[in-house]
């Protein structure tokens, strides 16, 4: 009788940097990968509760806020479709958000003075308020995730997004 002897398959290596398991340096590039991966998903998170919480008292929702910060950036009041485009929702959302703010009095609707067929979305006084409170809320969340940086870890982390932020993103992941 022939003995045979089976083949075993090597094991992949970890995706990420296990806790406390290995040193950076110790590390494949895909275990720092797919740490820095888990880091960076954690951070965002973390920032987005931090945000909730300090703008829950001004009773604005995220999507609210977005839509807020979205029309302080237009030089001229858009249509319900461009803002549509904008946050990349579909015009349906857009209105829902829209009817909230009007009815909070941060936004109004007002015809296009071309095309009197064409509605577009002003920001109100108290639209422009509730940006600046929004701003202060998101500054208030970043410095309490930032707290533990010296300025020139800020300085430093801030160049270091920067070259990520230049990055024009692929369709597919992982095709340059």
């Amino acid at each position: 009788m022939e003995s045979r002897t089976t083949a075993v398959a090597p094991q992949a290596e970890p995706e990420e940097l296990p806790p406390g398991a290995a040193t950076p340096d110790e590390a494949t590039p895909d275990q720092v990968t797919g740490r820095l991966a888990d880091q960076l998903l954690q951070l965002s998170r973390r920032l987005h509760r931090f945000q909730r919480e300090l703008m829950e008292p001004l009773g604005i929702t995220p999507a609210q806020a977005r839509l807020l910060r979205a029309l302080a950036h237009c030089e001229e009041p858009p249509r319900m479709a461009d803002l549509a485009q904008r946050l990349g929702v579909v015009p349906r959302a857009v209105t829902t958000l829209v009817d909230a703010l009007e009815e909070r009095e941060l936004v109004r609707r007002v015809p296009d003075p071309k095309n009197r067929r064409v509605i577009r979305i002003e920001l109100r006084e108290h639209g422009g308020q509730a940006l600046l409170n929004l701003r202060r809320a998101r500054r208030t969340a970043a410095a309490e995730l930032l707290g533990p940086l010296s300025d020139e870890q800020r300085v430093e982390l801030t160049a270091l997004l920067a070259v990520l932020d230049e990055q024009e993103p692929s369709s597919t992941p992982g095709t340059p």
